[in-house]
């Protein structure tokens, strides 16, 4: 079976929230990554091109597939800040009401400034995605 496509990188992060335009963005994303490292305690890693996560979690589903990915993170895409928060096991609907506003994917939150949102509520989002995580698959520091 394949892994994820999506794998961690060497790529320094530091040295790519310093290319992201325009400089409202980077600020966001600056703003995020100090906030990911606050709750999760983690070090961010690359993972492909453009996505910044915090721990890894190995996975084995059902029909065999297995890989590692990233627990937590987020990408300053050109929409939309995309934060990879809800693994999609549990409801979040009661924090996501407070959050302010975002659309939502599959497992993803979008958000196209962080003055639209509640940083605290994301924070609280956050965290309770990683504890769901964990209580399915095991999250390791990176």
């Amino acid at each position: 079976m394949t892994g994820n496509k999506t794998q961690m990188s060497d790529t320094d992060v530091a040295g790519f929230l310093d290319r992201v335009v325009p400089a409202a963005k980077q600020n966001d994303a600056q703003v995020l990554d100090t906030l990911f490292r606050r709750v999760t305690g983690y070090q961010p890693r690359m993972w492909g091109t453009s996505i910044i996560g915090y721990g890894t979690y190995h996975y084995v589903y059902d029909s065999g597939r297995e890989g590692d990915f990233l627990a937590t993170g987020f990408s300053p895409r050109k929409a939309a800040l995309s934060i990879y928060i809800m693994p999609g096991y549990a409801d979040f609907t009661e924090i996501l009401g407070r959050l302010g506003k975002h659309k939502i994917g599959k497992s993803c939150l979008y958000v196209n400034k962080l003055a639209d949102i509640d940083t605290d509520v994301l924070a609280e989002l956050i965290g309770a995605g990683l504890a769901n995580l964990n209580a399915r698959w095991p999250v390791t520091p990176t």
